[in-house]
């Protein structure tokens, strides 16, 4: 009996300590491995249906789901990406250069105020249009850092960006032809009641489907969106002001308003009447209904979580995950919540005597 306990635990600390490495050999392509996993679940469904429709061998189904994930979700991100490292560093030249006067703006925004918004704003050290413009331009500066890193990773990170991409591919490929079977050999290793696994497996690929396909979605649609008005209202670099809305829209309470409002608020002030009435209504109406209308359809009630709960993960993943954290932070949450909630549904229920 205690040699069977001592074999026991000896091959949990070699399950635990080949799991570390293993996991700690995959960290330079986690993102990689991240999105293979999150467009294999994504896209099983189709694959399925293709099977089912055409009967095709497994290699072929896998293909033609790889191509059309490739297609309609990669490709796009790939060219906004490239358009957006384009249009910062176009915006950054026209400040430098003179030609996007900030300070005009400024000062026409800071003339159209109240006298007590002007006195307001000396007093916090914002009267000072040379200051202001200063602090723009540098920020300006920065983030054309950013985009000039980008571009740069572009040529000289050439090949790891490649690697990690057809490590991507390479994944999500085997994760189409395989899911179910892999699936099942993670359920046989969960050392869980056989319907506990059923219900995590299901939680699990209900939450994933849920929480990028709805925030995804409907980020995209509300930068869309913004991104037309800007456009039509021939506001500079509307699709650098799309994609920030559509990253802004993860963040419950502020949203996409924290970009147009302030926008059609210096419409109004500055005289431009119709523009700054046309934006505001066209941002509450329309941009700001995209939420309440595509989330509950895309996400639904049960994987629904607390605006506070979002705001707080995504700032978390985001922090330490980067970019991706604004899926993985959320998903994260909604996973603990969701096996959470399993673990209290599978707890025997005890009557609480009456205080």
């Amino acid at each position: 009996m205690n040699q069977h306990l001592i074999q026991h635990k000896s091959l949990l600390l070699l399950l635990t300590l080949v799991t570390v490495a293993f996991i700690w050999i995959l960290l330079p392509f986690y993102g990689a491995v991240f999105w293979a996993v999150i467009l294999g679940i994504l896209f099983d469904p189709l694959q399925r249906r293709l099977q089912i429709k055409f009967g095709w061998p497994r290699n072929l189904t896998a293909f033609c789901t790889l191509s059309i994930c490739l297609v309609s979700a990669i490709l796009p991100v790939a060219i906004i990406s490239t358009l957006l490292v384009q249009e910062g560093a176009n915006l950054y030249q026209s400040i430098e250069s003179g030609k996007l006067d900030i300070a005009a703006h400024l000062d026409q925004f800071k003339h159209s105020l109240p006298p007590y918004f002007q006195q307001l704003l000396d007093r916090f050290g914002l009267g000072e249009l040379e200051s202001v413009r200063e602090k723009i331009v540098k920020g300006a500066l920065q983030g054309s850092q950013f985009f000039a890193t980008q571009a740069f990773s572009v040529g000289q990170g050439t090949f790891k960006f490649v690697v990690s991409f057809f490590v991507m591919l390479y994944l999500l490929f085997f994760f189409l032809r395989d899911g179910p079977e892999l699936v099942r050999k993670v359920r046989i290793a969960l050392p869980l009641a056989e319907h506990q696994k059923r219900r995590l497996q299901l939680k699990f690929s209900r939450v994933v489907r849920a929480t990028v396909k709805g925030n995804v979605l409907v980020a995209a649609s509300q930068g869309l969106l913004g991104g037309l008005i800007f456009w039509f209202l021939e506001i500079p670099s509307p699709l650098l002001w799309a994609v920030l809305m559509a990253l802004l829209s993860l963040l419950p309470a502020v949203g996409v308003a924290i970009v147009w409002g302030p926008v059609a608020l210096y419409f109004l002030l500055s005289g431009a009447v119709w523009q700054g009435v046309l934006l505001g209504l066209y941002g509450v109406f329309v941009i700001g209904l995209v939420d309440n209308v595509l989330r509950p359809i895309l996400v639904g009630k049960d994987t629904r979580m607390p605006d506070y709960l979002i705001l707080i993960s995504t700032l978390g993943g985001l922090a330490i995950f980067g970019l991706n954290g604004f899926v993985i932070g959320p998903l994260i949450a909604a996973l603990f919540i969701s096996s959470w909630g399993l673990f209290v549904d599978t707890r025997p229920r005890t009557q609480l005597p009456l205080p």
